[in-house]
């Protein structure tokens, strides 16, 4: 895998992936123009477990519509500013959503599949949990 990061003004960067596709960054705290480094690395947790979560339920043949993770996250107060705790709260909509299959596809990607996470936990400490709504009378596309 690879990538590269290039200087665009003041505290502006822009990533781009070995893939191509390309991101802003900003560590600009009075005027920032895109997510800091720190926030991508949040979002970068959430969306590997997300991506995890809906596959799972998928495959266990749930009925899911939606689904959105809340990251919440600690910071150091001293430099470097490392994060020291995370939280991941997946909300889960879809028709007739089990509960067992929830926490199970949460279990797997925090402590099995989504490398993202794995990897920030062997730094600091990361929790997730989860709260389903339910979606009655919408059926989900196939």
């Amino acid at each position: 895998m690879e990538a590269s990061v290039k200087w665009l003004d003041s505290m502006t960067f822009v990533g781009r992936s070995g893939s191509g596709h390309q991101v802003v960054f900003d560590a600009n705290k009075e005027q920032s123009t895109a997510p800091s480094p720190m926030e991508m690395l949040l979002m970068s947790a959430g969306a590997c477990s997300s991506v995890d979560v809906v596959s799972i339920l998928q495959k266990a043949r749930q009925q899911v519509l939606h689904c959105e993770v809340k990251l919440t996250a600690e910071r150091a107060d001293s430099i470097p500013r490392v994060f020291t705790k995370m939280h991941l709260h997946f909300e889960v909509t879809g028709v007739n959503l089990s509960d067992k299959q929830v926490s199970r596809a949460v279990e797997l990607s925090a402590d099995k599949y989504c490398s993202v996470s794995l990897m920030l936990a062997k730094s600091l400490t990361v929790t997730h949990s989860f709260s389903i709504k339910a979606a009655e009378g919408l059926a989900c596309a196939d």
